[in-house]
């Protein structure tokens, strides 16, 4: 009797812990709006496609860094004292600089804490940004075009004959 009792617990426990398993493979890690509404309509569409600016001239933390950065109010506003000056958007930029704040950007990609991504390991394997964010030049809002679960990154890992040990990616 006891034998089966332990049995059965243990069977429940291998089960809970496999479900849970099943869940953090499967699950999204980030829930929140996959194309938030920024501060300023920022359109990646215009800067990055029909101007051709390239990501990394003002993601440039991505090289050097495990996080892309955000360009500063500054960075924008270099070019926009001469480029469209005028225009609304440009105008609350204008304001952020004035008042001497940081634009409060809502952030679209984001991992929990658990998990280490480093921007600057995965360009330096030759994968070029829209693998992960989408074809961010074609958007005039970002939008998170994959779907940030375990097992879309595992996937990546292994097409790329990447290391799927825990420990790359979980700290």
């Amino acid at each position: 009797m006891k034998k089966s009792r332990f049995f059965a617990g243990l069977a429940v426990a291998v089960g809970a812990i496999i479900a849970g398993l099943a869940l953090m493979y499967a699950l999204p890690l980030d829930f929140r709006d996959r194309a938030p509404l920024q501060p300023i309509a920022f359109s990646h569409k215009q800067h990055a496609g029909d101007n051709r600016i390239q990501c990394l001239f003002c993601h440039r933390y991505a090289l050097k860094s495990p996080v892309a950065g955000i360009p500063a109010v500054a960075d924008c506003r270099a070019c926009h004292l001469f480029i469209s000056p005028n225009a609304p958007e440009i105008r609350k930029l204008t304001g952020y600089w004035e008042r001497r704040e940081p634009i409060p950007w809502v952030r679209v990609y984001s991992v929990p804490d658990f998990v280490y991504f480093p921007h600057m390991m995965h360009l330096r394997a030759g994968l070029v940004c829209t693998t992960c964010h989408g074809e961010v030049a074609a958007m005039e809002r970002i939008t998170r075009s994959v779907s940030l679960k375990m097992g879309w990154c595992l996937n990546c890992h292994r097409q790329h004959k990447a290391s799927i040990d825990c420990w790359t990616c979980h700290i």
